[in-house]
Parts: structure tokens; sequence; C-alpha cells
């Protein structure tokens, strides 16, 4: 990791402390834009810290975004599972809080980011049949996949 991107991530730390979520976020955009294709791990921290301010924001629908373009540039490998696992800690709180319909509105942007993924790309639009209301029956080959959609389908939202 370069040096201004450990600046940045400390100056984005000192800001969160402070509640000021603004230059927090802004700090964690420079990170992704300075580390997108040098540094994978630099920018997958960067987009689920940013999720994570999302969320203390309660926009949910903003932290599945940051998650999902996480995944996407993370390649295969531990990076990539650990990714999908948070993806699904945050869908499933999002299913709890009575959130998850907000998927159903406003994905078609990070639909194109994802469209190269197959599998990732397929499995967001499950998402957003399944906040539609809608019944998803597909099957993916990520074992992770299929366990977030098992456990969305029966977890009981507020």
């Amino acid at each position: 990791m370069n040096e201004e991107i450990l600046r940045l991530f400390r100056e984005a730390t000192e800001a969160e402390n402070l509640r000021d979520l603004e230059t927090a976020k802004k700090k964690l955009d420079r990170i992704m834009e300075l580390s997108r294709g040098k540094d994978p791990e630099a920018y997958f921290t960067a987009c689920f810290r940013l999720a994570d301010i999302f969320i203390q924001e309660d926009n949910y629908r903003g932290a599945v975004k940051c998650a999902i373009r996480a995944i996407h540039r993370a390649g295969e490998g531990e990076l990539y599972s650990r990714g999908v696992r948070m993806l699904g800690d945050i869908l499933f709180m999002m299913k709890m809080n009575g959130k998850f319909g907000e998927l159903s509105e406003n994905m078609e942007p990070t639909l194109g980011l994802i469209r190269s993924n197959d599998e990732l790309y397929r499995f967001v639009l499950a998402l957003i049949k399944l906040a539609k209301g809608e019944e998803v029956k597909e099957s993916f080959s990520s074992k992770e996949f299929n366990e977030i959609l098992r456990s969305l389908r029966g977890a009981q939202g507020p």
C-alpha cells in the first residue's frame, strides 16, 4: 500500500471517529480511485469501510452497492469469499430491518458495472427479484450465494 493511501485511511478513520461522515466518505472514495486495478486489498477495504458508513446512515442499498463493487474487483480467492460473506451480513441486516425491498430500486448502474462477472451479475439479479417479492429458484456454483438466498428467503423482517 502506498503512503498516500495509508494517509487517507488514517484521515478517514479520524473523520469517522469525529462523526464527520462526509469527509470520511470522500477520503474512502479517493482511496478507491487510487487503488482501483492496482491494489485490490486497499480497494476492498475502502469499499467495505464505505459500506459501514452507509449502514451508519441507514443507507443499506448504498452499502450493498459498495460491497458488490468490492467483490467484483476482488478477483477469485479469499478476498472474494470474504466479500461475499460480508455482503450476506449486510443483506441479512437489511432484511431484519425491513429495508430489503430497497434493492428493487435503482440497481441498474451497479448491474452495468458487474456485467462481465456472470455469476455475480446473476446473483444481483436474483436479489433484485427477491426484493420485489418474486420467487427466485436460480442456483449458483458459489455455495455462499446459495446460502445467502436460502437465508434471505427464510428471514422475517419487522
